[in-house]
């Protein structure tokens, strides 16, 4: 059984920046048995990072669609997994405006990093918050996933315009903002199943110090440098546009 103080020795341990951005991926199961379950993780993570910026995945991708159009900001489930739906629900959090690909965020400079999402009209724009992670030379934890949870990768995807990854077409969606506001996001989606293949690339990001490996609790974790990573990433892909073909 974990208590907070083993959560935040853990983070310790693999040497996360508390001063820095931290964009966490994760699987709460993962984890182990923790004293007062995943609350007790969200509560370790923000105490941690209570001076820099801690971010989560927020993501409705999965059901917001053309037949089911309507992200609502207050209201929409994440659906990828339990700490990232409890994250954007606690006092302090904001959340981001785009329809499938939302982020939540606590700490400093929180409502500037998520401010402006729904004004692109793909997932991942350099200029979104997933852009912003590089931007602050992010970390990225990724709790009991590997790579093929690694959002940040689709969008190194999208800034080098690798052809193929985008739909051409729009889906004609919407974002309802608490005051029932409602903005029209139009957007393209991510085609190709992509994310299935990152895992091609494990390897040599250990080789080149870009990712290394850890545990938190029970689970095992890659640590990722956002500057490091996109460098490489930018020259794989520039010799092999299909290396997650």
């Amino acid at each position: 059984m974990y208590t907070k103080q083993d959560l935040l020795d853990h983070l310790k341990d693999l040497g996360i920046d508390g001063n820095g951005t931290l964009l966490v991926h994760s699987s709460m199961k993962s984890i182990g048995q923790v004293e007062g379950g995943a609350e007790t993780v969200l509560d370790s993570l923000s105490e941690y990072m209570k001076n820099g910026l801690l971010v989560f995945p927020t993501h409705t991708w999965s059901y917001i669609n053309a037949e089911n159009p309507r992200f609502h900001v207050n209201e929409s489930p994440s659906c990828v997994g339990l700490l990232t739906e409890l994250f954007w629900k606690r006092p302090g959090v904001v959340r981001s405006w785009h329809p499938t690909h939302s982020v939540a965020a606590l700490g400093k400079k929180a409502h500037e990093f998520v401010a402006g999402n729904e004004k692109f009209d793909t997932p991942c724009a350099r200029e979104s918050s997933w852009g912003k992670l590089l931007d602050q030379k992010a970390t990225i934890l990724l709790i009991g996933v590997g790579l093929t949870r690694c959002t940040y990768i689709h969008g190194v995807e999208e800034w080098v315009d690798i052809p193929g990854r985008l739909t051409d077409h729009h889906e004609q969606l919407y974002t309802v903002l608490p005051d029932k506001t409602e903005i029209s996001v139009p957007q393209r989606r991510h085609i190709g199943h992509t994310s299935e293949k990152y895992e091609r690339v494990e390897e040599i990001f250990l080789t080149n110090q870009v990712m290394y490996k850890g545990h938190f609790g029970d689970a095992n974790v890659r640590v990722c440098d956002t500057e490091k990573m996109t460098d490489l990433l930018y020259h794989i892909l520039k010799e092999d546009q299909e290396v997650f073909s």
